[in-house]
C-alpha cells in the first residue's frame, strides 16, 4: 500500500502545482514545464512518431505520459519511505526544484513565483507523503532511520484517505489548468485593424456535397500543430517584433505600427509537413495582415541574406528562403487576423507568419516576435537538426473525402469527392482511378473541380461514379499548375513530406 500513497502523494504535488499555475501570476505549471524540456530535447524522428499515434491530441497524450511517469516516481518513493522517508522527502525537494528549472524556459514565468510554486509543491508533497504513511513509521534508537511498522488503521482506512486525496488533487489540478487557460484566451476585446478586403468567394469556389471538407476551415476546427503545450500569453500593447541580422538599420515595430502599414485580406492554404497522405493537418482561412515584404523593406535587406529565421516568443524558429518571401508572385506576409477575427491565441496572437507554399515547420511562425536575416549556412532552425530537410514546398496533393475508407455502399450512383492543393502552383487537373490505381496504374478519369480562389488555396473535386457489386479500391492524383503530376510512390512525410495517392476501400452491395 505504500507505493499507492507515494503516488497519491505525487499526484497532490502535481494538482498544488496545477493550482498554484492557475492562481499566482507567472507561476508555471509543473506538468507544461517538464513537458517543454521533453519537446525542446526530444530525439530525431520523435514528432513523427508522436503525430502518427495521436494526430492533433499530441499533446495531450504527452502530458498524459508526463502524469504517468510521475506518479510510478511518486510510487517508488512511497516504496523508500517506508525505511528512509527523510530521502523520499529529499527526492520530493529534487524533483520540485528540476520543475523549477524546466520552468524557466516558459516564456510567462516569473522567476520569483516559480520559486513559490517549487516550494509548494515540494511541501505538498512530503505533507501528503507524511500524512498518509505517518502512522505507519516510528522512531528505533536515537539517529537510526525511520522504520516502518504495521499501520494503526484497517487498508481499507489508507483507501479511504488516499483516494480522498486523490480526488482533491484531481479536482484542484483541473481548476487550476482552467485558470491558467483562461487567462490565456486572445482578449475578448481585441479587435482587427481596417483591411483592404479579398475578394468574395468566386461562384462554384464552393461544392454542395455532403460529407466534404468545407472550403475554408472555421478557427475552432483548424488543424493545430506546434510545440506549444499551451500557447503563449502576449500582451498586445507590450509586444514588440524586432528585425535584425544582416540589414541595413534594425527596426522594432509595435502592433499599431505594424498594422499601419496597411492590412490586406487574403486566402491561404496552410499544411503541415507531417500530414500523411489523405491526413488532415491542413486547412484553409482568411488570413487579414500586412505584406511581409514591406515590413523587411523598412530595415533593407542586405546582399547575400539568403534566409530569413522567424523567431517565436518562445524560442521556437523556422527558416526560410529570402528569396521566395520576397518573390512579388506571391503574397508572404504578418497575420494578425484570421477568418474575420484577431487570431486565436492557439494560432499565434498577436502576429505570425503566413508564406504561400511553404510548410509550416519552415514558416509559419506563431507568436512572431522576431525576424532576422541571415544566411542558409549559418543557421539551422528548430526542426532541421532533428532530421527535417531545411527547405520544403508544399508538394502537390490530393485526398478522397467521401466516401470514407471502408464504406459499405449501395450499387448505383455514387459521389466521390475531395479536395487537392499543390499551394504557389495551382491545381491543373485531379483525376480518379477505380481498382488497381493504388499502384499508379488504372484507367484515369477527370474529376471537376471547384472554380480556385488562388493559385495559394486549395480547391474542392467531384467525380460521378457508377458503383456495381463487390470490392472496390479509389485512387486520386492532381496535376499541378506547372503539368506536374502527383507521385504514385508512398514515403514517410519526414524529412520534407508525403508522397502517394491517397487510395480507399469500399464495398458495395
Amino acid at each position: 500500500m505504500r507505493p499507492f500513497a507515494g503516488a497519491v502523494a505525487a499526484a497532490a504535488a502535481l494538482g498544488a502545482g496545477e493550482l498554484l499555475a492557475g492562481l499566482l501570476p507567472g507561476a508555471p505549471s509543473p506538468i507544461l514545464s517538464v513537458g517543454r524540456v521533453v519537446v525542446d530535447l526530444q530525439p530525431p524522428g520523435a514528432k513523427e512518431l508522436f503525430v502518427d499515434l495521436f494526430g492533433t491530441a499530441d499533446k495531450l497524450a504527452l502530458e498524459l505520459i508526463i502524469i504517468g511517469a510521475v506518479l510510478a516516481i511518486g510510487a517508488g518513493l512511497g516504496r523508500l519511505a517506508q525505511a528512509r522517508f527523510g530521502l523520499a522527502a529529499a527526492a520530493f525537494v529534487g524533483f520540485a526544484g528540476v520543475g523549477f528549472v524546466a520552468a524557466l524556459r516558459d516564456p510567462n514565468a516569473v522567476p520569483a513565483a516559480a520559486v513559490v510554486a517549487a516550494a509548494g509543491i515540494a511541501g505538498c508533497g512530503i505533507a501528503s507523503l507524511s500524512w498518509l504513511l505517518g502512522p505507519a513509521r516510528r522512531p528505533t534508537k536515537a539517529g537510526e532511520p525511520w522504520r516502518s511498522s504495521m499501520p494503526d488503521w484497517s487498508r481499507r482506512g489508507l483507501l479511504i484517505r488516499g483516494g480522498t486525496l486523490a480526488v482533491g488533487s484531481i479536482v484542484a489540478g483541473a481548476f487550476g489548468r482552467s485558470l491558467l487557460e483562461g487567462s490565456r484566451q486572445t482578449p475578448g476585446g481585441a479587435s482587427l485593424p481596417s483591411a483592404t478586403s479579398a475578394p468574395g468567394l468566386p461562384t462554384g469556389a464552393e461544392l454542395a456535397v455532403a460529407g466534404i471538407t468545407p472550403l475554408v476551415i472555421s478557427n475552432p476546427d483548424f488543424y493545430r500543430i506546434d510545440t506549444a503545450l499551451i500557447p503563449p500569453s502576449v500582451d498586445r500593447e507590450a509586444w514588440r517584433l524586432r528585425i535584425h541580422g544582416m540589414v541595413e538599420r534594425e527596426v522594432e515595430l509595435d502592433y499599431e505600427e505594424l498594422v499601419g502599414l496597411g492590412p490586406f485580406e487574403q486566402y491561404v492554404t496552410i499544411a503541415c509537413v507531417s500530414n500523411r497522405v489523405g491526413g488532415d493537418l491542413i486547412g484553409n482561412a482568411k488570413w487579414t495582415g500586412v505584406r511581409l515584404r514591406d515590413v523587411l523593406a523598412l530595415a533593407g535587406v542586405q546582399p547575400g541574406a539568403s534566409q530569413l529565421v522567424g523567431r517565436s516568443i518562445d524560442g521556437w524558429t523556422a527558416g526560410m528562403p529570402t528569396a521566395w518571401v520576397l518573390d512579388p508572385a506571391r503574397e508572404s506576409m504578418i497575420a494578425v487576423g484570421m477568418n474575420g477575427q484577431a487570431l486565436p491565441r492557439e494560432h499565434g496572437f498577436p502576429a505570425r507568419l503566413i508564406v504561400p507554399g511553404l510548410y509550416g515547420y519552415v514558416s509559419a511562425t506563431k507568436w512572431l516576435t522576431e525576424l532576422e536575416l541571415t544566411t542558409l549556412e549559418a543557421f539551422d532552425a528548430y526542426w532541421v537538426p532533428l532530421g527535417w530537410a531545411q527547405q520544403a514546398p508544399v508538394l502537390t496533393h490530393s485526398r478522397i473525402d467521401v466516401p470514407r475508407d471502408s464504406a459499405r455502399l449501395d450499387a448505383g450512383p455514387v459521389t466521390i469527392a475531395g479536395v487537392a492543393w499543390a499551394m504557389d502552383r495551382g491545381v491543373r487537373r485531379v483525376e480518379v482511378a477505380t481498382d488497381g490505381a493504388a499502384d499508379g496504374s488504372g484507367d484515369w478519369q477527370e474529376a471537376t473541380l471547384s472554380t480556385p480562389i488562388s493559385a495559394a488555396t486549395w480547391v474542392q473535386w467531384t467525380f460521378p461514379w457508377t458503383a456495381t457489386a463487390g470490392e472496390h479500391s479509389i485512387a486520386v492524383r492532381t496535376t499541378d499548375g506547372n503539368g506536374d503530376v502527383q507521385t504514385a510512390e508512398r514515403t514517410r512525410p519526414d524529412p520534407d513530406g508525403a508522397r502517394g495517392h491517397h487510395t480507399i476501400r469500399v464495398s458495395v452491395g
